[in-house]
């Protein structure tokens, strides 16, 4: 068994993957093992969590998950502890395994509460696990959702918190907010994105002895996201060793935005970055980075240096993208070029032609603009972001980066990757801008787009993971800091 960090790299498997895996651990195992494992692997992750915990209840569902419960209740009682179990099945309607279970516990003389208890110390999610994509909750599992949330008291979920889809990491309907989850078997892709993150606390991995790389077994759907580490920097170098980024933006009352993007580019690590104001009006100059250097965004010459476009563009830049999207070098389309792309067929056509030509692009979307780009609504992407992020990235050929709660990072050909680095000190104006600026760094060093991506996102939410107390992030304080801070 293991915790789960944030740069572990593991792999991530939907349902359909964990049931061929668990189908053959079932055929190749005794009778009951399987089950007897993850019921053991549940109790001694409980005590090792909540060491003081006395009263415990244990709500089993009418699925393998309550049974998996039931084992953890007869484990918990022999140490000493006070399991109070309340199932919503019957033995006569239970799976051959839950039926071993509930004879356990019955032998040992543990009755079946009807309802919760008032007051326990902590409670084990045993309803629904990975069974929330054949069922929601609803009657007196509601119910009992309900009491758990409301308690106060720390929640074990068994695999996925209830209510939770385990492919997708969304919660339409009520679901267990457990503090910690100990994911049976695989790692479940939604415990790491959509409403995953806020649903499964600290997150465990116990394969209970079965690998996962059995024959037949559906490929992972993803993989977590690894630590960046910068490469060591030759002592002959010169400014021109590490690129050029020029950031296109800053509309009238805009301005802040692409200087935020500039500011993360120079502090990422770009040889050098010329900025291109969309606001001719605006000074020259940014006295506090005297480093960046400003141009007429018509004397940039883009195929020489990585275009980062976008940031606080208004609708100014629609009018330059052409001729950014011709462009042979790297490019990082973000904010208003990507709406402006969207109601574009022309746009569309061009950056589609990139892709024909093998150019790299990197698209920045959050969750709004990405509905804009596939013609949905925001609902739909949150409900699978997953496939909403491969979907773009086939789509349009390039790198995409859906921003939000366990960023998703696609590219064809490529397994998606999860970023679990980050919290909600990023949910405010500018960050966006300063994560497409680090992107841009990272292409000028001449990273290869995937690599480049997943490298800028793990980097941008490990700063935020490591701001101090409840002291507030401003995306100024992110991006002269973020990029190279250590791990």
């Amino acid at each position: 068994m293991k915790r789960i960090g944030h740069g572990s790299g593991e792999y991530l498997h939907d349902v359909a993957g964990t049931r061929a895996i668990e189908l053959a651990a079932l055929t190749a195992l005794p009778s009951h093992t399987l089950m007897q494992r993850a019921g053991l692997a549940v109790a001694q992750l409980a005590l090792a969590t909540v060491p003081h915990a006395r009263r415990i209840w244990v709500a089993c569902g009418p699925g393998n998950n309550g049974g998996d419960g039931l084992v953890a209740a007869f484990h918990l009682h022999l140490w000493g502890k006070e399991p109070v179990i309340t199932w919503l099945g019957s033995s006569s309607q239970a799976s051959l395994d839950t039926q071993a279970a509930y004879e356990k516990v019955c032998a040992l003389g543990l009755a079946i509460a009807d309802d919760p208890p008032t007051q326990y110390d902590m409670c084990i999610d045993a309803l629904l696990g990975i069974g929330a994509t054949r069922r929601e909750p609803h009657a007196q599992m509601a119910r009992w959702i309900d009491h758990m949330n409301g308690s106060g008291a720390p929640v074990l979920a068994i695999d996925v918190p209830s209510g939770l889809n385990p492919d997708t990491g969304s919660a339409p309907h009520l679901h267990v907010k457990a503090s910690h989850t100990l994911s049976l078997l695989t790692l479940k892709a939604g415990l790491f994105t959509g409403e995953g993150r806020d649903a499964s606390g600290d997150i465990w991995l116990d394969d209970l002895d079965v690998p996962c790389n059995v024959a037949g077994a559906p490929a992972p759907i993803a993989r977590l996201n690894t630590a960046s580490r910068p490469a060591a920097r030759p002592h002959a170098s010169h400014k021109g060793s590490f690129g050029d980024v020029a950031v296109i933006g800053g509309a009238p009352g805009m301005t802040g935005a692409a200087l935020l993007a500039a500011s993360a580019a120079l502090h990422a690590g770009a040889g050098r970055v010329f900025v291109g104001l969309l606001d001719e009006t605006a000074p020259a100059l940014d006295p506090l980075q005297p480093e960046l250097m400003f141009r007429r965004t018509d004397s940039l010459d883009l195929s020489t240096m990585t275009t980062v476009c976008g940031c606080g563009g208004g609708s100014a830049i629609a009018t330059h993208l052409h001729g950014i999207l011709i462009s042979l070098a790297p490019v990082v389309i973000d904010a208003d070029a990507l709406n402006a792309i969207a109601f574009d067929a022309g746009l569309q056509a061009a950056l589609k032609l990139r892709s024909s030509h093998s150019l790299v692009t990197v698209l920045t979307p959050h969750p709004l603009e990405a509905a804009r780009l596939l013609g949905c609504d925001t609902a739909q992407v949150q409900h699978d972001r997953l496939q909403a992020a491969s979907q773009m990235a086939a789509m349009f050929g390039c790198t995409v980066i859906l921003k939000g709660s366990g960023t998703v990072i696609a590219e064809p050909g490529q397994i998606s990757v999860v970023n679990a680095t980050g919290n909600s000190r990023l949910a405010t104006s500018g960050t966006g801008d300063v994560l497409a600026g680090m992107v841009g760094a990272h292409l000028a060093g001449e990273q290869p787009a995937f690599q480049a991506a997943c490298a800028a996102v793990f980097d941008h939410g490990a700063f935020a993971d490591r701001w101090p107390g409840p002291q507030h992030l401003t995306a100024s304080q992110l991006a002269l800091g973020s990029a190279r801070a250590p791990l």
